[in-house]
């Protein structure tokens, strides 16, 4: 089969394929502060580390939702990482709920304090990156106009890294934080659980 994005054929495919082909994606569950000091958090669906040196992660918002707006008004926001047990959680904090009332209040989220940035971080989560915001784009497309799609791109300038995970040999145990990722559809999710090592032919 081969399509146009915008002519696929809706009797066979009646929802958009796009997102189930690029997955798992890791979410981005981000925490940030508004101008007068309230907490917000939300997971978004397009989430990724960007490059290591420095280290970089970055976030897509759909519309210049709380996080984005945040993050650029603040310059900083922090990414928390989402795993199996707090998938409620994370989950309930994709509720739309009125500007300015608290996520993590609403779902019953544990807060914990960051040490370089302003907004807090998921006390649960295994691993937060505290980040400062580095660059912010207006997303465009194919014809070079302007679509109501933003980039947030920061800078991890601190780590929380729950010390449980550190193995012996100093690597970090991934599969037993058992990260969720999104899998497809709006209501499709996977989780790491198992990895499995190939070693690079160079």
């Amino acid at each position: 089969m081969f399509y146009l994005p915008a002519e696929r054929d809706r009797a066979r495919l009646p929802h958009d394929p796009f997102k189930a082909m690029i997955a798992p994606r890791p979410i981005g569950w981000i925490s940030t502060l508004d101008a007068q000091g309230s907490p917000n958090l939300a997971p978004y669906s397009f989430f990724n580390a960007v490059s290591d040196n420095p280290p970089l992660v970055m976030f897509s918002s759909a519309g210049m939702k709380d996080s984005a707006s945040h993050a650029l008004d603040r310059g900083e926001f922090v990414w928390n990482l989402a795993t199996f047990d707090l998938r409620e959680a994370m989950n309930q904090s994709s509720t739309t709920l009125r500007r300015g009332e608290s996520e993590f209040a609403f779902a019953g989220i544990e807060a914990a304090p960051s040490r370089l940035v302003a907004p807090a971080r998921v006390a649960a989560s295994p691993v937060a990156l505290e980040c400062t915001v580095t660059q912010t784009l207006q997303l465009t497309d194919a014809a070079g106009g302007l679509i109501d799609r933003h980039l947030v791109i920061g800078q991890v300038v601190g780590v929380h890294l729950d010390e449980r995970f550190i193995l012996a040999d100093g690597r970090v145990d991934t599969a037993a934080m058992r990260p969720i990722a999104r899998s497809g559809y709006r209501d499709e999710y996977s989780v790491l659980d198992a990895v499995f090592h190939l070693p690079r032919p160079d």
